[in-house]
């Protein structure tokens, strides 16, 4: 099978709401590599790892909404498992997932 060709965000029809230990965040900062720094909606910062399988086929940027998932054995880090289009992010925000801003 070939890759999906999608023309405009708009056209993704896929989203994930979080479940069990998930936690929405705000992307704040892009250290390198594959290290992010995420503000979660618990009020906690965060260092996230953008997952092997996400790497090359989104680029995360600064004010992103991502998807978290923290690490049972060390709450200060997470994965990030998810990123959200702008309209999405925009659903999130007027449905109160996540403050707007």
């Amino acid at each position: 099978m070939g890759k999906r060709k999608v023309l405009s965000e708009s056209e993704l029809k896929e989203f994930a709401l979080p479940q069990g230990s998930e936690l929405l965040g705000r992307v704040m900062k892009l250290p390198g590599g594959d290290h992010v720094i995420v503000k979660c909606t618990d009020d906690k910062v965060r260092v996230c790892r953008i997952r092997g399988k996400m790497k090359r086929k989104m680029w995360v940027r600064e004010n992103d909404v991502v998807l978290v998932v923290p690490w049972d054995f060390q709450d200060a880090k997470a994965d990030i498992i998810w990123r959200y289009i702008s309209a999405h992010a925009r659903w999130l925000e007027n449905k109160n997932y996540i403050r707007k801003e």
